[in-house]
């Protein structure tokens, strides 16, 4: 697998970088108030993230006044997993370097998903990413071996919280996991144990190697 740089032409069909924004104070927040596991840790909204000038900039610009959330995605990791998708737009913004695993959600194909499909990119740091609702993503992977990942991550607000109650009309629906949150599993993630629905095959792509 060939890693590529989120500013190559290999990434236009998954996202973009935006330009213009100030992330100084927002990665400041990030770095002093959340921790580094050894895992990967989520959480939806965090405070000390939504109370800086960043978080209006980028409700009111890049997602054009729609309310949003930011929080963040840390930790250590170097799989693939799973990969999730929502119906709108995600921003990624890294304290450090990091690797995202990627596909498309028109590479699924009667539920499933080949992981020779997926693509590895490198994000730099303070780089807001653009993540497209099509491309599927999941957890950030680390650009160095034993260094970690800090990332904000931007969406809609309410994203990931709980999941509506709701009886499954079509295929997609039993992929539904939390508020705004479709996502298909390796059978070797924690995820499949835990109820997700399989839809990887192939490999469960690891980077360890190449970083």
């Amino acid at each position: 697998m060939k890693i590529y740089s989120v500013l190559d032409k290999e990434f236009a069909a998954y996202g973009k970088v935006l330009e213009g924004y100030d992330t100084t104070e927002l990665l400041d927040a990030l770095d002093k108030t959340t921790p580094l596991p050894d895992g990967v840790d989520y959480v939806m909204s965090e405070a000390s993230l939504e109370c800086t000038n960043a978080f209006g900039k980028l409700q009111n610009n890049a997602y054009g006044g729609m309310p949003i959330q930011l929080g963040w995605c840390n930790g250590h990791n170097t799989k693939l997993n799973c990969l999730e998708y929502h119906r709108d737009s995600e921003l990624n913004i890294g304290l450090y370097d990091f690797i995202l695993l990627v596909a498309k959600e028109d590479d699924i194909v009667d539920g499933k998903l080949d992981t020779s499909k997926v693509m590895a990119f490198k994000a730099k740091a303070g780089q807001v990413v653009e993540v497209y609702a099509t491309t599927l993503h999941y957890a950030p992977c680390s650009a160095k071996a034993g260094v970690g990942f800090k990332v904000v991550i931007a969406l809609p607000k309410g994203t990931n919280g709980a999941m509506p109650n709701l009886t499954a009309v079509n295929e997609e629906d039993k992929w539904l996991r939390a508020c705004n949150k479709w996502l298909i599993a390796h059978a070797d993630a924690a995820e499949a144990s835990d109820g997700a629905y399989v839809g990887l095959v192939g490999e469960n792509v690891d980077i360890a190697d190449l970083i």
